[in-house]
Parts: C-alpha cells; sequence; structure tokens
C-alpha cells in the first residue's frame, strides 16, 4: 500500500504527519512499531529482499534523502498471491510511504547520488529470524531498474524462493 500524505508547505519548508495512529487505524493499518531504522546508501546499491520468519516485521518505509525503487514481495507460503510483487518509487521529494505487511520480503534500490531511508517496523530485528531472497530471482520477476547493482555478499548468495523450505517461510492466514 502506497500512502500518500497531506503535506503543507510555503516559503519557510514544509510539514506533514509521517505517522498518526488514528488516521492510519480509519484506512484499516491499525499496527504498533516497536523499532525504528535509518540507512544510507550510495546509487546503485540494492538491499533485499529481506524478511524475517518467525517474528515477521510489517515496515512502513519512507526516503528521508534522495530517491529508490522499493519492493515487497508476498511469500507467504498458501497465499493466493504466492511471489507477486509491488514497487512504488519513494523519494524526499513525493514523500511517499509503502506499508510492507508482515510475510512480505522488501528491498530497494537507489536511483539517486545517495538515498537516506527509513523505516518504522512492528516487532524488533531479530538475528536468527533473519532471512533474504535473490534479489534477481526469475520465477518473482522484479523489474529492477538497475541491472548490476552493488549487493552485500549475504543478498549476492540470496535462495531463490523454490529453494527456501516453506517452514523458513511466513504463513498466509486468511
Amino acid at each position: 500500500m502506497v500512502i500518500e500524505p497531506a503535506v503543507h508547505g510555503d516559503e519557510r519548508g514544509f510539514f506533514f504527519e509521517s505517522w498518526n495512529a488514528e488516521r492510519f487505524a480509519r484506512h484499516g493499518l491499525d499496527m504498533r512499531f516497536v523499532q525504528s531504522n535509518v540507512s544510507s546508501s550510495s546509487r546503485g546499491v540494492l538491499r533485499g529482499l529481506h524478511y524475517q520468519w518467525p517474528r515477521p516485521q510489517g515496515k512502513l518505509v519512507s526516503v528521508l534523502e534522495g530517491e529508490v525503487y522499493d519492493v515487497a514481495v508476498d511469500i507467504r507460503h498458501g497465499s493466493p498471491h504466492f511471489g507477486r510483487w509491488a514497487a512504488a518509487i519513494l523519494s524526499a521529494e513525493n514523500r511517499r510511504q509503502f506499508w510492507i505487511p508482515e510475510g512480505f520480503a522488501h528491498g530497494f534500490a537507489v536511483l539517486s547520488e545517495r538515498a537516506v531511508f527509513s523505516y518504522l517496523c512492528t516487532d524488533v530485528y531479530v538475528k536468527e529470524a533473519d532471512a533474504g531472497v535473490r534479489w534477481n530471482d526469475e520465477r518473482i520477476g522484479v523489474d529492477w531498474p538497475i541491472s548490476d547493482p552493488i549487493l552485500s555478499g549475504k543478498d549476492a548468495l540470496a535462495p531463490f524462493l523454490a529453494d527456501v523450505p516453506p517452514e523458513r517461510l511466513p504463513v498466509f492466514m486468511p
């Protein structure tokens, strides 16, 4: 889900609510955030596709500086949308937020010279639950806007979705 906040601005700058529990709950996003993260990356960096299982994290993400191509992939075992992905351009200029539900893998590619990325998470990071899926898995088919990204070793060696045992994937709850 892409969220377009109401931005109030004038010659001095701008203001917008990046989180308001009551307003988001009225739109079906009733969650509690327990961890906030910020990362900085250079042009061409691709981070992802990451998830946690067990202890899944929902993430409300946005860009504080620069621009990224942000991706969410449904990896919930048994989901009718298993393996499908959605993407959005997030930037400091458009101020969009992207909701990544629990049970989805997440990643982004930096399109600007530099990007500062913000995550609000519904659960804390748990090293033992940390997992990933290969960014260029052909069965998923994400249409990344960069062909030769800068990857971490972990992301370069992440398994393809078909190779992840079902017990290491989130479970779809209808």
